[in-house]
């Protein structure tokens, strides 16, 4: 036997109701696990949302046709206080979109304007391309990219470090006169298919039109340039904003036995880009979501605290989904015992992260202390507990001091096929759903069990 077994099963007894012992939790846990593998429920769930819904942009009838599925679904499992909460969101339109190489070598390219770019002049734009490879570079070049198309050719080294370029890039190389930016997709690697995502304008300068290419296009017009070559795009995006269209976040519970205005959040995000089908992004968070409640639910068990799924909208261009919570649930935040979200793909969950933005680091140790109270129970998954990040939908309610949980799945294809045509549901793995299903559905009932508050 491991030595801290022991004082790990003494830690959970202590924070445990009177009812629940670390045996019968471990046995709900072994229960929850044979329910999800036997019904394979979210596969199920996620086959019909990606096959007959598909793709979901916020203001797209595909998003609204979402949220009615989810509340069917989750009335169907036996939920409770099953709603929709509204949600103003952004409403952007691809429009068409086409981009020629015309020098030295005409080629047709694949793109995918950024959500939130504004479109080209009707019959598009034809200029010359300048190639950089940092901010630091543009700088360097300043106005001599006026009248230019700017790209971004910036190699992927990580998520959080490379997507300031799509982000920031046309603000920046408005600055300097370009009239359109591209930035080389934001992803290890591209297929020749590009990576989509959102960015933003600085008010301060002209707004102009901002796609992703291809790494394979924006390395090749690299290398034109370093041979001395003129590169020149005919560029054509007929994208636009329209007005604020209505939407919303997605709600239903277990109502708490004993403590019922206590409150666990499961969630993931229904809206998607407008390619693909959103099976990993975030598809498969809503349904590990969902089904986690409907496991415990089906199989009888009885938490004391309520656990409540809420699946967001408009997490991908906007957070609206996240901010109308936090405005509309403010009343509840000294009883919003953790936000729980899933929103990094389908394969296996490594870790469940506890994040405290507002904790003293002598809170944060006694949390980490109260984490541990759940490695027992959490062991048969391989999952490991500590302090990380939580998400970007609950990150509103976060910044005012509601625990946060993310769960870290293994994500080691996530960003392949992140925002692209090819986040289809063929890349879901069948048990890894069912394995972060129970696994979800164990620690929350486990956490709805307990007495722990982790500040």
């Amino acid at each position: 036997m491991n030595p801290t077994q022991p004082l790990l099963a003494c830690l959970l007894a202590a924070q445990l109701g009177a009812q629940t012992s670390p045996e019968a939790l471990r046995t709900a846990s072994e229960r929850l696990r044979t329910e999800a593998f036997r019904t394979h429920g979210a596969y199920e769930d996620l086959a019909w949302l990606c096959d007959r819904v598909g793709n979901r942009l916020s203001g797209s009838p595909q998003l609204d046709q979402a949220i009615a599925w989810a509340q069917a679904r989750l009335k169907a499992a036996g939920l409770v206080n099953v709603h929709a909460e509204p949600v103003l969101v952004p409403h952007w339109v691809r429009g068409r979109e086409s981009a020629e190489l015309l020098l030295p070598t005409p080629t047709r390219l694949n793109i995918l304007g950024l959500g939130g770019s504004v479109g080209t002049p009707e019959g598009g734009l034809t200029a010359d391309v300048a190639v950089v490879g940092s901010f630091d570079e543009l700088d360097k070049l300043g106005e001599t990219v006026k009248g230019k198309i700017v790209l971004f050719d910036v190699p992927y080294t990580g998520y959080g470090h490379t997507v300031v370029y799509r982000h920031d890039g046309a603000a920046k190389a408005a600055r300097y006169g370009a009239v359109a930016a591209l930035v080389r997709s934001v992803g290890p690697v591209s297929l020749d298919t590009p990576h989509t995502g959102a960015m933003d304008y600085n008010p301060a300068f002209p707004k102009i039109p901002t796609a992703a290419v291809t790494i394979e296009a924006s390395t090749q017009m690299r290398r034109m340039q370093q041979r001395g070559e003129r590169v020149q795009m005919k560029l054509e995006m007929g994208a636009k904003t329209l007005p604020d269209a209505p939407s919303a976040n997605v709600v239903a519970e277990i109502r708490g036995s004993e403590k019922p205005e206590e409150v666990i959040i499961l969630s993931g995000h229904l809206d998607s880009w407008d390619v693909g089908q959103g099976a990993q992004d975030d598809g498969a968070g809503t349904v590990i979501a969902m089904e986690a409640a409907r496991l415990i639910q089906s199989l009888g068990l009885k938490p004391r605290r309520t656990i409540r799924v809420v699946l967001w909208t408009n997490e991908e261009n906007g957070l609206r989904g996240g901010v109308a919570y936090r405005d509309a649930h403010r009343a509840e935040f000294k009883n919003l015992i953790a936000a729980i979200e899933s929103d990094s793909g389908s394969e296996r969950v490594r870790a469940f992260g506890l994040e405290l933005l507002k904790a003293t680091p002598e809170a944060k140790a006694t949390a980490r202390a109260s984490l541990n109270a759940f490695e027992l129970v959490m062991k048969p998954f391989s999952v490991s507990l500590r302090l990380g990040h939580s998400g970007a939908d609950v990150s509103p309610m976060v910044r005012e001091g509601v625990p946060g949980i993310g769960m870290e799945h293994a994500a080691t294809h996530y960003f392949d096929v992140h925002h692209t045509h090819a986040d289809t549901f063929d890349k879901i793995e069948k048990d890894d759903l069912a394995h972060n299903a129970a696994a979800l559905a164990t620690f929350a009932f486990a956490l709805a069990q307990s007495d722990v508050r982790f500040q």
